[in-house]
C-alpha cells in the first residue's frame, strides 16, 4: 500500500471514542485491516480516550500517523511512560501489558497479533 493510500485511507477512518462501555465489537468495527505479517495483523485506526490496557503474545508496532498519544507500559520495575508523536515508532515487547491515551487523538498504523491477546480494565493488570 502506497503512503497516499495509507492517507486516504485515515481521513475514511471514523473515530473511534474509547470509553468503560465500548465492546471489542466497537473497537474491532473501528479498524480497517490492511493485511497480514506472518501470525500479526497490519491496521489502522483513529480514535480518542484512555484504552483498557492489554497485552500481546508477539511485539505490537504502533507509528503515529496524526495526533499524539502516550503509552504506558508496565514493567517489572515500575511503568514505562513515553509520548509519541505523528511519525514516531515504538515497539512494545510481546506480554508487557500497556494502554494508550492520545492527545486528543490519534490515528495509528500497528502491527500486532490475531489471536492471544488480553484486554483488562483493572487498575493494574497484572495483579489479577
Amino acid at each position: 500500500m502506497l503512503s497516499s493510500e495509507i492517507s486516504a485511507a485515515v481521513a475514511s477512518l471514523p473515530e473511534l471514542k474509547v470509553t468503560a462501555a465500548t465492546t471489542d465489537a466497537e473497537a474491532m468495527a473501528a479498524v480497517r485491516i490492511l493485511g497480514s505479517f506472518n501470525q500479526c495483523m497490519i491496521g489502522l485506526i483513529r480514535f480518542s480516550g484512555l484504552t483498557p490496557w492489554e497485552r500481546h503474545p508477539d511485539d505490537e508496532l504502533l507509528q503515529v500517523l496524526d495526533g499524539s498519544v502516550d503509552v504506558t507500559v508496565l514493567l517489572d520495575d515500575g511503568p514505562f511512560e513515553t509520548t509519541l508523536v505523528a511519525g514516531s515508532l515504538f515497539v512494545v515487547p510481546k506480554g508487557r501489558w500497556h494502554r494508550q491515551n492520545p492527545r486528543p487523538a490519534v490515528s495509528l498504523l500497528f502491527i500486532t497479533s490475531m489471536t492471544g491477546n488480553d484486554a483488562s480494565r483493572s487498575e493494574d493488570p497484572r495483579r489479577n
